[in-house]
C-alpha cells in the first residue's frame, strides 16, 4: 500500500483501509476468503468471492489529494505482481477453471481517519 507518512502512520492507515474496504465488500455481498494472501511473488489484500467469480482485490488508502488518486499508485509492475500472485493462488487452490477478476479499491481518508471517499475498481486491469 502507498500511503504518505511515516512508517507506523502508513501500516496504520493500511490497515485501517483494508478494515474498510473488506466491511464494504461484506455489505456488497462479496464472501471474504483470504486476507493478505502471501507467496514468494508478493502479496494480494483481499481474495473475497462474488457468486462464481474470485475477485483478487488491492486495496489503496490515502489522506492527501498530493501524489494523486490512490489508484493511480498501482503502477505496471504492481499489476504484474498482482496477476502473478492471482495465479499461484488458483494454482494452489486447484481453482484454475474459476472465473477471475482484479479490482481496485482506493479509499481516501480525512485527519480524523474517516473514509471520505471509497472507489471500487472492477476488472481494473
Amino acid at each position: 500500500m502507498n500511503i504518505v507518512g511515516t512508517g507506523k502512520e502508513r501500516q496504520f492507515l493500511g490497515r485501517q483501509g483494508e478494515e474498510e474496504a473488506t466491511a464494504y465488500l461484506v455489505k456488497q455481498g462479496y464472501k471474504i476468503i483470504q486476507r493478505n494472501f502471501r507467496c514468494p511473488w508478493g502479496e494480494i489484500d483481499i481474495i473475497a468471492q462474488k457468486g462464481p467469480v474470485l475477485v483478487f482485490i488491492e486495496v489503496r488508502s490515502y489522506k492527501t489529494n498530493n501524489f494523486g488518486l490512490p489508484q493511480e499508485s498501482i503502477k505496471r509492475a504492481k499489476q504484474k505482481k498482482v496477476r502473478q500472485v492471482a495465479s499461484f493462488y488458483l494454482k494452489k487452490a486447484g481453482q484454475l477453471e474459476m472465473p477471475v477478476r482484479l479490482d481496485v479499491l482506493a479509499l481516501k481518508f480525512n485527519q480524523k481517519n474517516e473514509v471520505t471517499q471509497l472507489t471500487h475498481l472492477k476488472n481494473a486491469f
